[in-house]
């Protein structure tokens, strides 16, 4: 990871949890439509998926800086004893290609261990590749789908060892 790179834990309705949120959703929902996605389009997907739950007991979110910048988030959603589910994971394209996306994920998995989460789940999009590609890298493997949803294109599971 660059050494300007930082990680900490943030609350997500905070005003740098929401702006990086809400770049998150800016990146995939223009992906998804294939254009720009519009101020309302954004505004109405942080409505139907709040992130507010990333927090206390419910979950966690993280930010990555560079300086003081914000360059990316990622969160884990408990879902229940022992399993939690990554979910907002985002690298501005600008500090993409940098370790931040493993560093990031790596923090995840950390503070996941720390809160007994054994097993991470998540689902990716198709049109999302080279997060896929990443997840794979990072020990991530196919498993049986455990979401409805129409945005679940791959589900994905990896096994955590003991906190240290």
């Amino acid at each position: 990871m660059d050494e300007q790179l930082t990680i900490a834990i943030e609350d997500p309705r905070s005003p740098d949890g929401r702006a990086i949120v809400e770049r998150f959703f800016t990146d995939i929902v223009g992906r998804y439509w294939g254009r720009p996605a519009s101020p309302s389009e954004v505004e109405q997907a942080m409505l139907d998926e709040p992130s507010d739950d990333l927090r206390d007991d419910d979950g966690f979110f993280l930010v990555i800086r560079d300086g003081a910048r914000v360059v990316g988030c990622g969160g884990v959603r408990f879902i229940e004893p022992g399993v939690g589910e990554l979910t907002r994971v985002f690298i501005d394209h600008d500090a993409r290609g940098r370790g931040a996306g493993r560093s990031l994920i790596n923090a995840l998995e950390t503070v996941s261990a720390r809160r007994d989460v054994r097993t991470l789940r998540l689902t990716v999009r198709s049109d999302l590749s080279e997060a896929h590609r990443l997840y794979q890298r990072l020990g991530y493997e196919a498993v049986d789908p455990f979401s409805t949803s129409p945005y679940a294109d791959h589900h994905l599971a990896k096994k955590l060892g003991a906190a240290t």
